[in-house]
């Protein structure tokens, strides 16, 4: 009955969203007032970040039964949203109310779609384990049309979108996923795994990819064993790790801040759990610090960013990360992506101990994959570290009070 009156009184007083291009001299305003519910953040942050929308600024305020939040934001190129459609677009996108959100305690499903099957990875991390996983996919007859790989403490997971490289149509038979199911169980597993390994078919399009890497690796405790390291600076999507992982910690931001420099980042949340309740002790405290802290760092974009530009073909992936592990590169995190029969992959890579890797390696594989496919994006190892009085270590140690 409660869920029903719930219904009953968002359908009363639908989600109201104005997009003001006149409040702010650099950055387009959107304000989102609306019936409360838990995870409404993390929806509207979503709706923003699916756009790639930087966003600048927010002002978070939802206590009681009203949500009431200000962000500002700008596109990539640091503009104002001034295109009358994708204005449009984003407030038909916060006014729906047709957009579902499953706990992390709800269960995965085993059926894939018309489109493609949904594979969802986790395991201890070593050096050439995507590319193994790709070979056996590949020898498997399933062709990789879209995924992302993250790498954190030593676990690595993945959300991989496959289909038959005969019909590129999804992989239906039971007998097939299940051998496809053992055999990268197998991979995933290695010689000293001494967690678990674990492979899932899932039904795609639920939850989004990237809160799929987040529940996963929150999942297998990759917060454990975390090393403190300097994350001050600000990055793309830092606001929606951070929020995603408070919700499926099952806790509310009932008031926040949000601010960002031109490299830091400021962000300040009044949290509690949903039943009302404040964080009640130490241990908690410091789990809480762990939680958001990995968040934060397993999309850190660690290493040298390579770009793959080239015509989709089946094998493809496997070939390319057959090279990098011959040429002793590790992969630290990826996105694949295939669309109107064009690959666009990103990797970050490093060597096998975490360091730089040798210029010459990098124009040894260009050669061979070709100048024009694979190109050098972006050096993280080049960029200046923040000082270290801005780390996210410093801003966690004075982030609770009473």
């Amino acid at each position: 009955m409660d869920d029903e009156y719930a219904k009953l009184i968002r359908r009363m007083n639908p989600p109201r969203v104005v997009i003001d291009n006149d409040a702010c001299e650099d950055a387009t305003v959107i304000q989102v007032d609306s019936v409360n519910k838990h995870g409404i953040l993390l929806e509207v942050v979503q709706v923003l970040t699916d756009m790639n929308l930087v966003i600048t600024k927010a002002y978070i305020s939802s206590d009681g039964v009203w949500f009431m939040d200000v962000f500002n934001v700008i596109d990539q190129d640091g503009k104002k949203i001034r295109d009358r459609e994708v204005i449009g677009y984003i407030q038909r996108r916060l006014e729906s109310n047709a957009s579902c959100f499953l706990s992390l305690r709800g269960s995965v499903g085993v059926m894939p779609s018309e489109e493609h099957t949904s594979i969802e990875l986790t395991g201890t991390d070593r050096p050439g384990l995507l590319s193994e996983v790709c070979a056996v996919l590949t020898d498997l007859h399933c062709n990789v049309v879209n995924a992302e790989i993250w790498t954190h403490n030593a676990r690595a997971a993945a959300v991989v979108h496959v289909t038959d490289d005969s019909t590129g149509c999804a992989i239906e038979d039971p007998k097939r996923l299940t051998t496809i199911k053992e055999l990268l169980c197998i991979v995933l597993k290695g010689n000293n795994d001494l967690k678990a390994a674990k492979m899932t078919l899932s039904t795609p399009g639920i939850t989004s990819r990237e809160r799929r890497l987040h529940q996963i690796m929150f999942a297998d405790r990759d917060y454990e064993r975390i090393e403190r390291a300097g994350l001050g600076k600000d990055r793309p999507k830092l606001l929606f790790d951070i929020v995603c992982t408070l919700t499926d910690m099952e806790y509310v931001v009932f008031h926040g801040m949000v601010n960002t420099g031109r490299m830091e980042a400021y962000q300040e949340f009044y949290i509690r759990h949903i039943d009302g309740l404040p964080i009640s002790s130490d241990a908690e405290q410091e789990r809480v610090i762990q939680c958001l802290e990995a968040a934060i760092e397993r999309r850190a974009s660690e290493g040298l960013e390579l770009e793959l530009c080239t015509e989709d073909r089946v094998g493809l992936l496997s070939d390319i990360t057959r090279i990098f592990r011959e040429n002793s590169l590790c992969i630290r995190r990826a996105e694949i992506s295939t669309k109107g029969g064009k690959a666009k992959d990103t990797f970050y890579v490093t060597d096998v101990t975490g360091n730089p890797v040798d210029p010459k390696i990098i124009d040894s594989i260009c050669q061979q994959v070709g100048q024009t496919k694979l190109q050098v994006k972006h050096n993280s190892t080049l960029l200046p570290k923040p000082p270290q009085e801005t780390t996210m270590g410093y801003l966690f140690g004075n982030l609770f009070k009473a």
